[in-house]
């Protein structure tokens, strides 16, 4: 198990690496490390600003789908698309999100991010997404995430967990 999470980390660095090369060339950004890792391109906003505009290639989506604990479905009604047309895409050749849909799948990598930071296991934070939290107005926060204002709701909900301010 153990083998498998570094074998994922490793290709999701070198996506990262192929996206900062093409956002390097498209859009004239220059970044001074060049050995980016996901986790250090998750906290350059900058960087992130042009890799939206760019787009984000499906392989790469790919990449970050397996980190994170949605499902198909949730990524369909996060990007406003039905499954269908997501595994459409998934088929296609050199398949590129478009800008809306690119910042979005950010939007959930960076809760993710935060939300395995702030708990001990992914079950726990899996759990967390999925109970009706009473400071969120006893809404789950996995169904806030479809919107940019609920999903600051849970970032700052998970900030406050972290920080040991319970409601």
């Amino acid at each position: 198990m153990e083998a498998v999470k570094i074998k994922s980390g490793i290709a999701i660095d070198k996506a990262v690496r192929v996206l900062v090369n093409r956002v390097e060339q498209d859009r004239g950004y220059k970044l001074l490390n060049k050995n980016i890792t996901y986790d250090e391109f998750l906290k350059n906003r900058m960087l992130i600003v042009h890799a939206i505009r760019e787009g984000i290639p499906y392989d790469f989506f790919d990449l970050i789908k397996e980190k994170t604990p949605f499902n198909e479905e949730d990524w369909a009604s996060f990007l406003g698309i039905s499954t269908k047309s997501l595994q459409r895409n998934k088929a296609k050749e050199d398949f590129i999100f478009k800008p809306l849909q690119s910042e979005k799948i950010f939007e959930l990598a960076e809760v993710t991010s935060l939300g395995n930071a702030v708990f001990d296991t992914e079950a726990q934070f899996y759990l967390w997404l999925n109970t009706p939290s009473f400071a969120l107005g006893n809404l789950q926060p996995l169904e806030l995430l479809k919107d940019s204002y609920g999903k600051e709701m849970v970032v700052n909900e998970l900030n406050k967990i972290d920080q040991g301010i319970f409601v």
